[in-house]
C-alpha cells in the first residue's frame, strides 16, 4: 500500500512538472506578439549557445518581458500556495489564508504610501514588504501584550490588524490624487506581474527560495503542530519555537510575493485544498504539491489575463472568478468523502 502511494505521488510530481513545462512554453508563445513554439525554442537555444539572435524583436520580448513575468507568476503562485498550506496546518483551520495576520493589508498600505510620495516601483516594492512585515509584527505584539499566544488569539489579532490597515489604506486612497495616484493604488491592489523586471525578480527570489526551502524542511514538524498544542508538547516539541519559525517564514514568503505582484486572493486558500484532494493531508507530500500547483495555477491565470483580451485583466479578478466556483467544487467533492 505504501509503495503504491509513493509511486502515485512520484507520478503526480512528474506529471505536474511536465504540465508546468508545457504551460511555460505556451505562455512564452501567446500574447499580443504571438510566436511559434518552434521559434521560441530556437530563441532559447540561441541564448544558451551564445549565438546572435535571428530576430532581435522576438528576443527582446522573450527575455526582457515574458520570461521575467513567467518566473514571477510561478514564484508568487508557489509562495502563496505554500504559505496557505503552512498556515492551515499550524492553525488547524482549513479556511485560513496567507494574509491571516494582516500581511496583505499592510503591504497595501506600504505600496499606497510609496505611490503617494511619488516614489519609483523599487520603493513601492520595498515599502510593501516593510509595512507588510510590520503588520505581522503588530499582530504578534498584540498577543504578547494580552499575554495570550494561542492560535485563537493570533487569529483575532490578525483580524484587528487587517481591519486597522484596511482603514489606513482607505484613508490614503481618499487623499490621493483621483486622476493619477488613486488609479495606480487601486490597480496595484488588484494584482499584476506585468511590470516585474529582472532587477525586481533578483531582489525577491533569494528570500522566496530560502523561506520556501525552510518550510519544506519543516514539513514533518508542521504535521506535529497540526495535532494541537498539547499533543505536540507531549511529543517533545518546542511549540512556541517552531510555530514562531513557521509563521515568520510563511509571512516572509507572503510579503515577498505580494511586494512584486500586489494582493492576489484565493490562491493561498484554494490550492492547499486541491493539494489535499490529490495527495492527502501529510504535509511532507502536501507542501511540495502546493508549490507546483500554485505556480501552475498562477501561470495559467496570468496567461489568460494578458491573452484573453486586448486590455490586461487584473489577476485578482480572474482568481476570484475562477477560484470561488473551484473552491465550491472542492468543498462538494470533500463532502462526498473524497479526501
Amino acid at each position: 500500500m505504501d509503495y503504491m502511494r509513493n509511486t502515485n505521488y512520484k507520478r503526480f510530481l512528474i506529471g505536474s512538472c511536465l504540465w508546468m513545462l508545457a504551460m511555460v512554453l505556451l505562455a512564452l508563445s501567446v500574447g499580443r506578439y504571438s510566436m511559434n513554439p518552434a521559434d521560441v525554442l530556437l530563441a532559447l537555444s540561441e541564448r544558451l549557445s551564445g549565438t546572435s539572435p535571428q530576430d532581435a524583436a522576438m528576443h527582446d520580448v522573450l527575455f526582457v518581458i515574458r520570461i521575467p513575468r513567467i518566473l514571477a507568476a510561478v514564484l508568487v503562485g508557489g509562495a502563496l500556495a505554500l504559505s496557505g498550506a503552512v498556515y492551515q496546518g499550524v492553525f488547524k483551520n482549513p479556511l485560513v489564508s496567507p494574509d491571516l495576520l494582516g500581511v496583505s493589508a499592510g503591504a497595501s498600505v506600504g505600496a499606497a504610501i510609496a505611490i503617494l510620495f511619488g516614489l519609483g516601483m523599487a520603493m513601492v516594492q520595498f515599502f510593501a514588504f516593510l509595512v507588510g512585515m510590520a503588520a505581522v509584527g503588530i499582530s504578534v505584539s498584540i498577543t504578547r501584550f494580552l499575554k495570550n499566544q494561542s492560535n485563537l488569539a493570533l487569529v483575532l489579532a490578525g483580524i484587528i490588524t487587517s481591519g486597522f490597515m484596511a482603514s489606513v489604506c482607505a484613508t490614503l486612497k481618499y487623499i490621493a490624487n483621483p486622476e493619477t495616484q488613486l488609479s495606480e493604488i487601486v490597480f496595484w491592489q488588484m494584482g499584476s506581474v506585468a511590470s516585474v523586471n529582472h532587477i525586481q525578480l533578483t531582489s525577491v527570489s533569494p528570500l522566496l527560495i530560502i523561506c520556501g526551502v525552510l518550510m519544506l524542511a519543516l514539513s514533518w514538524r508542521i504535521n506535529i503542530l497540526s495535532f494541537g498544542e498539547e499533543e505536540a508538547k507531549t511529543l517533545g516539541m518546542n511549540v512556541m519555537l517552531y510555530r514562531g519559525i513557521t509563521i515568520a517564514g510563511s509571512s516572509l514568503l507572503t510579503a515577498s510575493a505580494v511586494s512584486i505582484s500586489g494582493t492576489i486572493g484565493w490562491i493561498g486558500l484554494v490550492i492547499p485544498h486541491l493539494g489535499r484532494l490529490l495527495v492527502g493531508s501529510d504535509n511532507v507530500k502536501l507542501l511540495p504539491a502546493c508549490v507546483l500547483l500554485g505556480g501552475l495555477f498562477m501561470l495559467v491565470i496570468d496567461t489568460i489575463s494578458r491573452a484573453a483580451t486586448t486590455v490586461e485583466i487584473p489577476l485578482s479578478i480572474l482568481t476570484g472568478l475562477l477560484g470561488a466556483p473551484f473552491f465550491a467544487w472542492l468543498l462538494w467533492k470533500q463532502k462526498g468523502g473524497v479526501q
